[in-house]
């Protein structure tokens, strides 16, 4: 748990230090994903299923409002219905406008749930919305999850039936037939979008509550009336379902939401204080419970290094020793002596005298002295 916490704390430092650069970069990587998974599914309109088309288009969204995300990958499709037939073209248009102006205008603050359907969906972890938009979001989030699964089955519908609707011995009137049908007599949409909002709703209402544990009491509840659901689901309406499946997803759902809830609220019920107190009108009854965190030092390791002493320093003033020298040369010399005819007890006296010597003063260290000057001051003393 520890070290979860450090690195919540880090991840938390690191993002307030370069928040100006990581939210455009999610909202191009979302963008880019999204666009990616409509042209793999469609892929009708050669013109947007270039490269450059995709990475400008998610440059835009990265420097734009995150809600222009939305909005593309609604023209994206449309644009791909297009290269189908306008009628299909046409029928995507409506759908689209009838959710926005019925449902996603309610909820602009949490629309972008809405691309997070068709790639959890399409990524086989569905019950990641659900519970994730509980957790995350209020429960207006509902409104585009439901929108997003209903986007998400036109799409898988116009993929299907696209052979159908490049016919052109099909008439419009028949073509607009099968797509109303595909989507209104389509029982596995209608159970998983009641799946959905049950969850986001369900989730939202436990995890508000003040009992301990609330959030991760919510996740597995999420779950698991999510397994439920799509089980009752698939034994009423003849909707197949793999149950292996259904149970390894959900739980992964369920992990990704228990990491989710250590991040986002990591709350430490352990040391849970209950307050109360009153004023002239309410009584007040405050349960707080302190957020989970570890105190991460930074260590900075300095290497110093011992500056290596000078050898001048370490080496002997031979100087003024060879100057001693000479000068008690010279003191023999000028008597006509020879230093080989001096007796041995003078020799071993000067030898004493040479090493107790004190070296002497470089010539140019002497300080040298201005007489005149010093005479004038004198002078002036008079």
């Amino acid at each position: 748990m520890t070290t979860f916490l450090e690195m919540k704390q880090k991840i938390k430092n690191f993002y307030g230090q370069y928040e100006i650069y990581i939210v455009p970069f999610l909202k191009f990587i979302l963008a880019l994903a999204s666009f990616i998974w409509i042209n793999s599914m469609l892929g009708f309109t050669e013109a947007l299923n270039s490269p450059f088309v995709v990475v400008i288009l998610a440059l835009l969204c990265a420097i734009l409002p995150a809600n222009l995300i939305l909005y593309l990958s609604f023209a994206m499709v449309i644009g791909h219905c297009y290269g189908i037939g306008i009628e299909v073209a046409a029928f995507a248009l409506v759908l689209i406008l009838f959710m926005l102006i019925l449902f996603l205008r309610f909820s602009n603050k949490v629309n972008l749930v809405m691309i997070f359907t068709p790639l959890t969906m399409g990524l086989h972890i569905p019950a990641l919305l659900p519970v994730g938009s509980g957790l995350l979001a209020s429960p207006m989030a509902a409104l585009p999850a439901g929108c997003g699964v209903i986007f998400y089955y036109f799409i898988d519908l116009v993929r299907e039936q696209s052979a159908v609707l490049q016919n052109q011995d099909t008439e419009i009137p028949q073509k607009l037939k099968v797509l109303m049908d595909g989507l209104m007599k389509n029982q596995e949409m209608w159970m998983t979008m009641i799946a959905f909002v049950a969850v986001i709703l369900l989730v939202y209402a436990i995890r508000t509550r003040a009992f301990d544990y609330a959030w991760r009491v919510s996740i597995v509840a999420g779950g698991v009336t999510y397994i439920f659901l799509m089980l009752i689901g698939g034994l009423f309406l003849n909707v197949q379902t793999s149950i292996l499946e259904l149970l390894i997803f959900s739980v992964i759902a369920i992990l990704i939401g228990m990491v989710l809830e250590l991040f986002v609220f990591g709350g430490d019920y352990s040391r849970t204080e209950r307050l109360e107190y009153e004023d002239d009108e309410y009584y007040y009854y405050v349960k707080a419970v302190p957020k989970a965190t570890v105190a991460t030092s930074e260590r900075n390791i300095k290497k110093i290094n011992a500056a290596p002493e000078r050898e001048e320093e370490n080496k002997p003033n031979k100087k003024g020793a060879e100057y001693v020298v000479s000068r008690s040369r010279e003191q023999w010399e000028p008597q006509g002596e020879s230093l080989d005819s001096i007796p041995t007890e003078r020799m071993e006296r000067t030898s004493e005298l040479e090493a107790d010597a004190l070296p002497l003063k470089d010539a140019s260290e002497i300080k040298e002295v201005d007489f005149e000057k010093k005479l004038e001051e004198s002078l002036k003393d008079l």
